[in-house]
C-alpha cells in the first residue's frame, strides 16, 4: 500500500523536532503501532481527535496545523459548522400511513450517495404526470431494507398522504401473491374490510383508483419478481414506488436504478464502531480493520459483528478477527442470535433452480473473485452457452455481480465461503478434487501458452489447451495474462503447495520474458521463487540457476533490495557453475552486474559485465550478448565514459534494428534505445537523445508495456529539464511517477519534480515533493536510498 499526503507530513514534522515514533506516541497517548500506520498510509483518514492529538504532540501552529488538519480531513466528509448551524429539523413524517412504516433500528453509513439519489426521485415525483419507480437491489445482507425504510422516513414529508411499507415476502417458499399485496395497501389506504370488493379484478381496479387520487411514497420491500410487483404500479402523478429486491428486476418498467454494493474499509469500521462503540475501537484499531475486511463490507455481517462485540465485552477485536480468519468458521462466527448472514444466503440459494445452483457451488474453486464465461465452463464442466445463462441467472439474483467488463462477473468473498460450504455438501469428494484439477491445470495451461508468446528465443507455440482456448497470437495472450492474472497466480499457488513441480517450473520458464513487461515485484518474486524450488524437487540444477537469476532480478529492480538480491545471485552463481552451462553463467553475470552497480561499486559492475558479454559471445547466443552490451554501455555511462558508452550501445543498437522483424526483438530494441539516449543526453546530443525516445516509447506503447512506458517518460523528462524546458519535463515526470513501479526510481522522479519546483519558484511545491521523497527513501536500505535521504534531510532541515 502507498503512503499519503498526511502519512509523509506526519514522519516529516515527527523528525523535523526530532522524535520517535515511540516518543511520539508518549507525548499524545496514541499507539506506536497507529503512528506506524499512519505515516505508511494504512490508515488514509485518522479520526478528528486522533488529528488533533498528532498537532499539540508536534507542536504545529498557525498555517502548518491548518494544512496539516485539511490533510488529516482529506477522505472524510463532514458539514461545516455554517451547514450545521443552519440544518433545519425534519419535518413530522404525515400521520397517514405513518404506522405501516417500521421503525428506524439501524444506523446507516456510507449510503450518502444513494440517500442522494432517492431524494432526486422524490423531488421528481413532485413535478412529474407520471409515477416514479426506483428498484434497490443488491446481495443478500446488503443493507436494502433499512435504506428504504431510512428513505421512508426522510422523504414521507414530500407526499401529501405519506408513506405505506409492505413486505412482499419475495424470499419466502411463498412469496405474497399481488392479490393479497392489494388487499393490504387497500386496508393501508384504510378502506374497510367491509367495503372490500370481492373480486380480485374489482379490487385492483379500486386500489388503482385510490392510488392515481394520492400523492404517496410506496415502498414495496423484498420483492419476489416483476410479476409480483407490475399489477402494484398505477398512474399515479406525485407519487413514488421503491422496490427492494435481491433480483435485478430487469423486466420490471423502472426509471431508476440503485445497485447496492459493499461498504469501503472506513464505512465498514464506522458502521462497526457505531454498534461495539467508538473507543473500543479505537483501543485496536488493527484489528477492527481485520474484522471489517473479513466482514466483506456487508452491513448484515457488520451488524452482527458488532453485535457479537457488544454482547461480550470481555472479548478482545483481535480474538473476533481471529475467528474470522477461519473461512470454514467464518460463516458460523457471523451469528448473533436470529441474526445469520448463512441463513441470508440460504434464502437465495434455495431459489435456485438444481442446474444454477450447481454452477454457483463450483465457483467457489475458481481462486480469483471474478470470473469469465470460459473459466466458469471450465469450473462446471458445461458448454459455455448453458453456463452464461446460469451466471446471468446468478446476477439477476445478485449471487454474482456484473463486472465492468462484458462478459465477465464477480463474486463477494463471502458468498465464495457460503458457495464452497455448499460444494462441500452436495458433491462427491472425487467430483470436487477432479473439478479443482480441472480448473488448475486448465489455467496454468493456458498462462504457460501466453507467456511463450513473448519468449524471444521461441520461434512458435505449440502447446495444445484441453478446453476453451482464448489464446491465439501475441495480442490475446497479453490481454489474458493480464485479466485473469489473480486466477493463474492463485493456480500456481495451489500447484505449489499440492507439489506439482513440472507445472510450476513450466510456467515459471514460460514467464521470464513476459516479466521484463508487465507485474510487480511480489507477482515474479513468488513465481520464480516457486519456479526455484521447483526444480530443485526435480533435480535440476541448471533450471534451479535460471530461476535464482530471475529472483535476484526482481529483488533489485522491481522489490529495491539489492542485498537480498546479491544472496540470491550468488545461489544462483553456484548453481550455473555445478550445472556447468555456459549461457545461465552468462545470465549470472548480467544480473550480477547490475546489482553490483546498485550496491554502489559501479567499476566492478563494469567488469563484471564485461565477462557477461565474453560468456554470451562464447554461448553463441545474439540476444544475450547485445543486452550485455547495452547493459556494458549502461556501466560505462554510470562512470563517465559517455564517448565508450554511445559507442558500445550503437553496436547493440545496430543488431537489433537488423533483427527487428524476430518475434519480441523490437521490444529489445526499445530497451537498448533508452539505454542510448540516456548516455547521448549526457555526452550533449540532447536532440538525438528525444528523438530516440520518442522511437522507443513508440515500440513500448505497441506492446502495452505501461511500466516501459513509465521508464521512457521519466528518461525524456530528465532530459528536457537538462535542456531547460521546465514545463515539459515537468509533464513527463509527473506522467512516470503515476506509473513507475520501482521505488528507488520514484524518489528520483520526485527530487527532480522539487528542483523542477524549486527553478520555478514555486518553494511550497519544492518541499512537498521532497518530504514524499524522504518518506519513500525510509522504506529502502540501499547505499543510493540512504545518500538521497541524507541530501534531502539536508534540504528541508530535519535529522533521519
Amino acid at each position: 500500500m502507498g503512503t499519503t499526503a498526511f502519512g509523509d507530513f506526519l514522519r516529516f514534522y515527527r523528525l523535523r523536532i526530532p522524535m520517535t515514533q515511540e516518543e511520539l506516541a508518549e507525548r499524545t497517548g496514541i499507539s506506536v503501532r497507529s503512528i506506524s500506520d499512519m505515516e505508511r498510509g494504512r490508515v488514509r483518514s485518522p479520526q478528528r481527535r486522533t488529528a488533533e492529538l498528532l498537532v499539540e504532540g508536534l507542536g504545529l501552529a498557525g498555517k502548518e496545523a491548518g494544512d496539516f488538519g485539511d490533510l488529516a480531513r482529506s477522505g472524510r466528509r463532514t458539514p461545516s459548522a455554517p451547514e450545521a448551524a443552519v440544518a433545519e429539523p425534519e419535518p413530522e413524517t404525515p400521520r397517514a400511513f405513518v404506522a405501516a412504516l417500521p421503525p428506524n433500528l439501524t444506523e446507516l453509513t456510507g449510503r450518502e450517495a444513494e440517500q442522494r439519489i432517492l431524494d432526486d426521485v422524490a423531488q421528481d415525483a413532485e413535478s412529474s404526470s407520471r409515477l416514479q419507480v426506483a428498484v434497490l437491489h443488491g446481495l443478500p445482507g446488503a443493507g436494502k431494507t433499512a435504506l428504504a425504510v431510512d428513505a421512508g422516513h426522510r422523504l414521507a414529508r414530500h407526499f401529501g398522504d405519506g408513506c405505506l411499507f409492505l413486505d412482499l415476502r419475495g424470499m419466502d417458499l411463498e412469496p405474497l401473491a399481488p392479490e393479497r399485496a392489494v388487499h393490504r395497501l387497500l386496508r393501508g389506504f384504510g378502506v374497510d374490510e367491509r367495503q372490500l370488493p370481492n373480486d380480485p379484478e374489482d379490487r385492483l381496479a379500486l386500489y388503482r383508483s385510490l392510488l392515481h387520487d394520492r400523492e404517496v411514497l410506496l415502498i414495496l420491500d423484498n420483492a419476489a419478481n416483476e410479476a409480483q410487483v407490475r399489477p402494484l404500479l398505477a398512474t399515479s402523478p406525485g407519487s413514488m414506488v421503491l422496490v427492494t429486491s435481491r433480483n435485478t428486476m430487469a423486466g420490471l418498467d423502472a426509471r431508476h436504478r440503485i445497485s447496492l454494493g459493499s461498504l469501503s474499509e472506513d464505512e465498514s469500521v464506522a458502521l462497526l464502531g457505531s454498534i461495539a462503540g467508538t473507543r473500543r475501537l479505537a483501543g485496536e484499531p488493527d484489528a477492527a480493520r481485520r474484522v471489517a475486511k473479513l466482514c466483506g463490507g456487508v452491513p448484515l455481517a457488520l451488524l452482527i459483528a458488532g453485535n457479537r462485540l457488544a454482547s461480550r465485552f470481555q472479548w478482545t477485536i483481535a480474538h473476533l478477527a481471529d475467528q474470522l480468519e477461519n473461512e470454514r468458521r467464518r460463516l458460523s462466527v457471523l451469528t448473533a442470535g436470529d441474526l445469520q448472514v448463512r441463513a441470508a444466503f440460504e434464502l437465495s440459494y434455495r431459489h435456485l433452480t438444481p442446474e444454477v445452483a450447481k454452477v454457483f457451488r463450483l465457483l467457489a474453486l475458481v481462486p480469483g473473485s471474478d470470473t469469465s464465461v470460459e473459466l466458469a465452463a471450465v469450473a462446471s464442466g458445461q458448454e459455455a452457452d448453458e453456463v452464461e445463462a446460469a451466471l446471468e441467472k446468478l446476477a439477476e439474483a445478485s449471487l454474482l455481480g456484473f463486472s465492468g467488463t462484458p462478459g465477465r462477473y464477480t463474486s463477494h468473498d463471502l458468498l465464495r465461503v457460503y458457495a464452497m460450504e455448499r460444494l462441500e455438501t452436495a458433491e462427491r469428494a472425487e467430483d470436487v478434487h477432479a473439478a479443482g484439477e480441472r480448473v488448475r491445470k486448465w489455467l496454468l495451461t493456458v498462462a504457460t501458452k501466453a507467456a511463450q508468446f513473448f519468449d524471444h528465443d521461441r520461434p512458435e507455440v505449440t502447446i495444445t489447451v484441453d478446453g476453451p482456448d482464448p489464446v491465439r497470437d501475441r495480442d490475446s495472450a497479453a490481454r489474458w495474462l493480464a485479466r485473469e492474472q489473480t486466477h493463474w497466480r492463485g493456480a500456481l499457488r495451489a500447484a505449489v503447495g499440492r507439489g506439482e513441480h513440472r507445472r510450476v517450473l513450466d510456467l515459471a520458464e514460460a514467464m521470464h520474458w513476459y516479466s521484463d513487461l508487465r507485474g510487480t515485484g511480489d507477482l515474479w518474486l513468488e513465481v520464480f521463487r516457486g519456479g526455484a524450488a521447483a526444480a530443485r524437487a526435480l533435480g535440476d540444477v541448471k533450471s534451479a540457476a535460471e530461476q535464482l537469476n530471475y529472483v535476484s532480478w526482481a529483488l533489485y529492480a522491481l522489490c529495491g533490495e539489492p542485498r537480498e538480491a546479491l544472496a540470491a545471485h550468488k545461489l544462483a552463481v553456484a548453481a550455473a557453475s555445478e550445472a556447468g552451462d555456459v549461457l545461465t553463467e552468462a545470465w549470472s553475470l548480467y544480473y550480477g552486474s547490475a546489482i553490483t552497480r546498485r550496491l554502489g561499486s559501479p567499476r566492478e559492475a563494469a567488469r563484471v559485465s564485461r565477462r557477461a558479454v565474453e560468456l554470451f559471445e562464447q554461448a553463441g547466443y545474439p540476444n544475450g550478448h547485445h543486452l550485455a552490451l547495452s547493459l556494458l554501455g549502461s556501466m560505462l555511462h554510470t562512470l563517465g565514459e559517455f564517448d565508450e558508452a554511445v559507442a558500445v550501445q550503437r553496436r547493440s543498437e545496430a543488431y537489433y534494428r537488423g533483427s527487428a522483424d524476430a518475434p519480441g526483438n523490437d521490444e529489445l530494441l526499445s530497451m537498448v534505445l533508452t539505454r542510448l539516449a540516456d548516455s547521448l543526453a549526457a555526452s550533449g546530443d540532447v536532440a538525438t537523445a528525444l528523438e530516440l525516445l520518442e522511437e522507443a516509447e513508440s515500440l513500448f506503447r505497441k506492446h502495452d508495456a505501461t511500466f516501459a512506458v513509465a521508464r521512457t517518460q521519466h528518461l525524456r523528462g530528465r532530459v528536457l529539464s537538462r535542456a531547460g524546458r521546465l514545463e515539459e519535463a515537468e509533464e513527463q515526470l509527473v506522467a512516470a511517477l503515476a506509473e513507475e513501479r520501482r521505488s528507488e526510481t520514484k524518489i528520483e522522479i520526485m527530487v527532480e519534480l522539487a528542483d523542477i519546483a524549486d527553478s520555478g519558484a514555486k518553494p511550497e511545491e519544492a518541499r512537498r515533493h521532497r518530504v514524499r521523497a524522504l518518506a519513500e527513501c525510509a522504506r529502502y536500505e540501499t547505499p543510493l536510498a540512504r545518500s538521497m535521504a541524507r541530501k534531502l534531510a539536508t534540504t528541508l532541515g530535519v535529522a533521519v
